[in-house]
Protein backbone atom coordinates (compact mmCIF):
# COMPACT_ATOMS: atom_id res chain seq x y z
CA UNK A 1 0.00 0.00 0.00
CA UNK A 2 1.12 3.96 -0.72
CA UNK A 3 0.70 4.85 2.86
CA UNK A 4 1.52 8.67 1.63
CA UNK A 5 -0.96 8.50 -0.54
CA UNK A 6 -3.51 7.19 2.15
CA UNK A 7 -2.42 9.66 4.55
CA UNK A 8 -2.51 12.36 2.50
CA UNK A 9 -6.27 12.10 0.78
CA UNK A 10 -7.40 11.26 4.06
CA UNK A 11 -5.92 14.18 5.22
CA UNK A 12 -7.16 16.36 2.49
CA UNK A 13 -11.09 14.85 3.10
CA UNK A 14 -11.19 15.91 6.82
CA UNK A 15 -10.00 19.07 6.30
CA UNK A 16 -12.85 19.95 3.70
CA UNK A 17 -15.25 18.08 5.74
CA UNK A 18 -14.52 20.54 8.08
CA UNK A 19 -14.49 22.90 5.60
CA UNK A 20 -10.62 24.38 6.22
CA UNK A 21 -8.72 25.69 3.43
CA UNK A 22 -5.06 24.43 2.69
CA UNK A 23 -3.78 27.58 4.21
CA UNK A 24 -6.23 27.88 7.66
CA UNK A 25 -5.04 23.92 8.15
CA UNK A 26 -1.31 24.61 7.83
CA UNK A 27 -1.39 27.70 9.57
CA UNK A 28 -3.51 26.57 12.82
CA UNK A 29 -1.00 23.18 12.57
CA UNK A 30 2.04 25.65 12.48
CA UNK A 31 3.44 24.24 9.02
CA UNK A 32 4.18 25.92 5.97
CA UNK A 33 1.14 25.41 3.19
CA UNK A 34 3.47 24.34 0.81
CA UNK A 35 4.35 21.45 3.28
CA UNK A 36 0.87 20.72 3.71
CA UNK A 37 0.38 20.45 0.10
CA UNK A 38 2.72 17.92 -0.26
CA UNK A 39 1.59 16.40 2.37
CA UNK A 40 -2.01 15.56 0.95
CA UNK A 41 -0.80 14.88 -2.57
CA UNK A 42 0.97 11.63 -1.06
CA UNK A 43 4.82 13.56 -1.81
CA UNK A 44 5.58 14.57 1.87
CA UNK A 45 6.78 12.43 4.33
CA UNK A 46 4.87 14.17 7.78
CA UNK A 47 6.57 13.51 11.20
CA UNK A 48 5.06 11.66 13.96
CA UNK A 49 4.55 15.15 15.90
CA UNK A 50 3.12 16.91 12.37
CA UNK A 51 0.18 13.98 12.10
CA UNK A 52 0.04 14.74 16.35
CA UNK A 53 -0.68 18.49 15.48
CA UNK A 54 -2.82 17.80 12.23
CA UNK A 55 -5.46 15.25 14.32
CA UNK A 56 -5.24 17.88 17.33
CA UNK A 57 -6.53 20.87 14.66
CA UNK A 58 -9.01 18.61 12.69
CA UNK A 59 -10.24 16.96 15.88
CA UNK A 60 -10.03 13.50 15.03
CA UNK A 61 -7.09 10.50 16.49
CA UNK A 62 -4.14 10.26 14.72
CA UNK A 63 -5.17 6.89 13.05
CA UNK A 64 -7.83 8.39 11.27
CA UNK A 65 -5.04 9.42 8.73
CA UNK A 66 -4.39 5.81 8.44
CA UNK A 67 -8.08 4.38 7.28
CA UNK A 68 -8.25 2.62 3.86
CA UNK A 69 -11.66 3.58 1.99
Amino acid sequence: MEWEKIVGANIRRLRKERGLSQEALAGEAGLAMRHLGRIERGEGNPTVAILGKLAEVLGVHPTEFYAVR
